[in-house]
């Protein structure tokens, strides 16, 4: 039976028998930053140990992986800490934060791990990675949520002669029939953040492309809101594809994915099915709850501001250290996957910080 793509996707991917509930995860299917390079991990161990002191070097600091898969992240991030211990008391710059105070506890002692997905736990996750269905609350530090938003349900629209419609699919088959007119809430979003393209002007105006295709971020937008509603003092982090006002897609961007290969999105749970993320709608709906200046950059951006640059090792170095030169070529070539604007170096990166000034965390990102 035919039904909005919202009710579809969220059946196909979070159901009982959902893409993300049951199998292997989603690792088994497609790549992300996070299975891509140990480099990414430690980017964001780097931004924890910013975090960690733009707040004062908590008792207890709070790192929570929304949309954590399997818990790759948790458990790499776990391990870069505990590599990379405090950071240096000396080379300070002016006005950053001060270093711990000899007496407070190093920073991966007072990390608290928590992992939100609806998958069950996994057999082999380090017991101190805590495991939960939905957001805790009263969160102290980081929020990251790595290619969640383009799996939040959301639901598609097309253009026709009479205003915006929504699509409807058939879970079993993917095959797309016309709706009802969208309600007022998606009416206003669609008018505010997804405006119609114009066809060619004829003589009596242009008149806005009938058979356009919108992808509704009004759950989105809630989703996001409420992850940062959910952080106390700390930052929230998300990464993922997404597309500005300006540019968003024609035919949209629904697609699917599984083994690894791109195909159609068939909503019944055998594939993934997402779509890109209206990323300054989302960033907007954050700012509303946080109440503070957000930043968007490009991962290749971020990465290279947190000393993630994928330049090759001088040559030099392949004599004195053979060893050391093969890692450093290891570490540019991933590095270099993660930067490449064509891929990975494409996603956004939006910080929230909440409940902290912006400085410590927007600044080093101005170019």
């Amino acid at each position: 039976m035919p039904m909005r793509w919202r009710d579809a996707m969220d059946r196909a991917l979070y159901g009982p028998d959902g893409f993300f509930v049951a199998g292997a995860g989603p690792a088994a299917h497609f790549r992300t930053s996070v299975h891509a390079s140990p480099v990414f991990t430690a980017a964001l161990a780097r931004l924890l140990i910013e975090v960690d002191a733009a707040l004062g070097h908590p008792a207890r600091l709070d790192v929570v992986d929304v949309g954590a898969g399997r818990g790759e992240l948790l458990a790499a991030l776990l391990q870069a800490v505990g590599a990379a211990g405090e950071p240096p008391s000396s080379g300070r710059g002016p006005g950053e934060p001060a270093g711990p105070s000899p007496s407070t506890p190093p920073l991966a002692a007072r990390v608290r791990p928590i992992a939100v997905e609806k998958a069950p736990r996994p057999d082999r996750l380090p017991r101190r990675i805590g495991w939960v269905g939905e957001i805790p609350t009263g969160i102290v530090g980081l929020l990251v949520a790595t290619e969640w938003l383009d799996n939040v349900p959301l639901d598609v629209a097309v253009r026709t002669a009479g205003g915006w419609r929504y699509l409807l699919v058939d879970p079993t088959t993917g095959m797309e029939s016309l709706g009802p007119p969208v309600d007022s809430a998606d009416h206003d979003w669609l008018h505010r953040w997804w405006p119609a393209p114009p066809a060619e002007a004829d003589g009596t105006g242009p008149e806005p492309v009938t058979g356009a295709r919108a992808e509704i971020g009004t759950s989105r937008d809630h989703a996001w809101a409420q992850a940062v509603r959910h952080v106390d003092r700390g930052l929230a982090l998300a990464v993922d594809y997404g597309h500005l006002t300006a540019e968003r897609p024609l035919g949209g961007s629904l697609t699917g994915y599984r083994d690894g290969r791109q195909v159609p999105p068939v909503p019944d749970g055998s594939c993934d099915v997402t779509a890109h993320v209206a990323i300054d709608s989302v960033a907007a709906a954050g700012q509303r709850v946080a109440r503070c200046a957000y930043t968007l950059v490009r991962q290749r951006e971020a990465l290279r501001a947190l000393g993630t640059g994928g330049t090759r090792p001088p040559l030099g170095l392949a004599t004195r250290d053979p060893a050391g030169y093969v890692r450093a070529l290891a570490a540019a070539s991933t590095a270099a996957e993660l930067t490449d604007p064509a891929g990975f170096g494409g996603h956004w990166w939006l910080r929230q910080p909440v409940g902290v000034g912006p400085a410590p965390f927007v600044a080093r990102w101005r170019a």
